[in-house]
């Protein structure tokens, strides 16, 4: 057996055979979700990569239990602490970080932290989900956030929409990445309804925020055309909270379960057979994506960005205008009349879902993390 000894003239810093240390990741978020804590879990499993996650405690309008994160090296922090610049700054700057990554630039501590003289040497990498629209605040962006865009080395964007907005923020195309969140894709894609149309169940199912702008009011209308033109209509489960919930309430056939705790909704995903999100504006809506994992048909609006990357209009969903009652009725119909191709559809959707599972997630990041941290 022989041991390697290196020469005088080699330099041991660029030996492939030495153990690097871990990169140390500082993830500077505005929520904690299933899908995120799944992500940053399966992160945590790489020993290429030390992770710590500042983030906000449990919001008012999701409600996500905080035992998401057990596991994941976090602070939590409280409505009064979020807004605390200094303490932020501490609790990012212990960590020592190689890099730091922030949610967009909406929060203001956090975007602090990119000129923080105690971060100096780390390397920043910005993760956004907002599509490019051409509003008039879109288009003044570009001056408005330029020094704050110029700090990050890297941008983290969700698909094509927000790829989009990226490059007229003036960031190059070879500093975007796509790909900014993952789902428990393991977990969802085990969920089993069977291999036949007569075991699929015949249910809709809707998951989010009981508002206006996840189009409730539309899909309530919608749901009672759709019951009033088909026999032997499907129920409509719907799982989430928000100001419309009486609205669902008050209309046959909704069975509201309000908010579900992502632990709990594997027998929601099982029984359902389609899913349904009308939104008017939903940038990237992950539980579209969680959808699609977990097998099921998709109907949703041509609002919903995820869809751009997941859904395929006559192979695995439908995609309808915003804002249409009619098309959406329409939608339903096809849905209930075709129930025998659904359980193809579904697997469909599985396939169009897996590159967003968590264990792609932490690879793609790692790899990106690395690609930084060489940076000179």
């Amino acid at each position: 057996m022989s041991i390697y000894k290196p020469s005088a003239e080699t330099d041991t810093t660029e030996d492939p055979r030495e153990e690097k240390d871990p990169i140390r990741v500082v993830f500077c978020w505005t929520g904690i979700s299933g899908y995120l804590s799944a992500s940053w879990r399966a992160l945590t499993r790489r020993s290429e990569v030390d992770v710590h996650v500042v983030t906000f405690g449990g919001l008012a309008s999701t409600d996500f239990d905080q035992a998401l994160m057990e596991g994941i090296p976090s602070r939590l922090l409280d409505e009064e602490e979020r807004e605390d610049t200094t303490l932020i700054e501490e609790e990012v700057a212990r960590q020592s970080p190689d890099v730091v990554v922030i949610a967009g630039w909406f929060h203001r501590p956090y975007r602090k932290l990119a000129y923080s003289s105690r971060l100096q040497d780390a390397r920043f990498v910005m993760g956004m989900d907002t599509p490019w629209e051409g509003t008039w605040r879109q288009r003044l962006a570009p001056w408005l956030l330029y020094r704050y865009i110029q700090r990050m080395d890297h941008v983290v964007v969700t698909g094509e929409r927000c790829w989009q907005y990226a490059r007229r923020l003036g960031v190059p195309a070879d500093d975007i990445t796509r790909g900014v969140y993952g789902v428990d894709y393991t977990s969802l894609s085990q969920i089993s309804r069977g291999h036949s149309a007569s075991d699929w169940p015949r249910r809709f199912l809707f998951v989010g925020r009981y508002e206006e702008e996840k189009g409730i009011d539309v899909l309530v209308e919608a749901y009672r055309q759709y019951r009033a033109s088909v026999d032997d209509p499907w129920a409509l489960t719907c799982c989430g909270k928000g100001p419309l919930s009486d609205l669902l309430d008050q209309t046959t056939g909704i069975d509201n379960k309000g908010f579900v705790q992502p632990g709990d909704m594997r027998e929601v995903w099982k029984q359902s057979g389609a899913f349904v999100l009308p939104s008017r504006f939903d940038p990237w809506p992950l539980a579209l994506v969680e959808a699609a994992a977990a097998g099921l048909p998709i109907v949703c609006s041509d609002a919903c960005g995820s869809a751009v990357e997941v859904v395929r209009s006559g192979f695995n969903g439908l995609k309808v205008p915003m804002a249409s009652t009619d098309h959406l009725t329409r939608a339903l119909c096809y849905m209930h009349e075709m129930h025998e191709q659904l359980p193809e559809w579904g697997q469909r959707s599985r396939q169009l879902a897996a590159p967003y599972s968590a264990e792609q997630w932490a690879d793609r990041w790692t790899q990106l993390l690395t690609d930084v941290r060489k940076r000179a």
